[in-house]
């Protein structure tokens, strides 16, 4: 993660791209209306954009040649919902692969998918149901950016396993193996993450002087 040039089938890599394809455009449309509404967010969209960006860009040496990194997408998916997050994401995949040759083109759906649409999902729902169960603020949002970064290597594990299944032990066995290699570097990193996005919630919120006009866009799926 990211998934590099060429790495995928061709059939894999076009599936990706299609089951990416309609989050994105929804989360088009939310971004669109959100801006329309509320333009006084649009600094603060910036912020998480470039949070996903810089974060997101962090290479960490890994084993077997493999690198993990944060994802920063956490931030986000907790202050606007997981949808605009697919777009922000795919932005931010987008330069990467352009500017930085982190990832690819051919496999910028499949990037996408688990950057900028698993991750983003599993970080809203942490966070939505830490806050229906009265968790402190603070450790809701630790607990979503941590186990959203999770969530994204898991879903590159998959992804990597289908496209390569074991030959023993097949699809699953692959995914274990896949994720045992990201664990060593990604768990610590991940508890990094959730930290370092408590900060910077809190810094947004103070920022803004209204930290009840920051909650109050979480989560938003309309």
């Amino acid at each position: 993660m990211h998934i590099m040039e060429g790495y995928l089938p061709v059939a894999h890599a076009a599936g990706w791209f299609a089951v990416s394809a309609p989050f994105v455009v929804a989360g088009a449309r939310k971004l669109r209306r959100i801006v329309t509404e509320r333009p006084q967010v649009k600094m603060t969209l910036a912020a998480a954009a470039a949070f996903t960006f810089v974060l997101s860009a962090l290479k960490m040496p890994s084993v077997t040649g493999s690198c993990s990194h944060p994802t920063g997408t956490g931030l986000g998916a907790v202050v606007f919902g997981p949808l605009v997050m697919a777009v922000l994401g795919s932005i931010v995949l987008l330069f990467q692969a352009l500017l930085l040759a982190h990832g690819g083109l051919t496999t910028l759906g499949a990037n996408v998918f688990s950057m900028a649409i698993a991750g983003p999902w599993v970080s809203w729902a942490v966070w939505r149901l830490a806050a229906k169960i009265g968790v402190p603020s603070a450790v809701g949002v630790f607990l979503a950016a941590t186990l959203g970064d999770l969530a994204t290597y898991a879903t590159t594990s998959v992804q990597l396993a289908l496209a390569y299944p074991d030959p023993a032990s097949g699809i699953l066995g692959a995914t274990l193996k896949f994720g045992g290699i990201y664990a060593i570097t990604q768990i610590p990193l991940a508890i990094a993450e959730g930290l370092l996005t408590v900060v910077v919630m809190n810094a947004l919120s103070g920022r803004a002087g209204k930290p009840d006009e920051i909650s109050s866009l979480s989560g938003e799926i309309k």
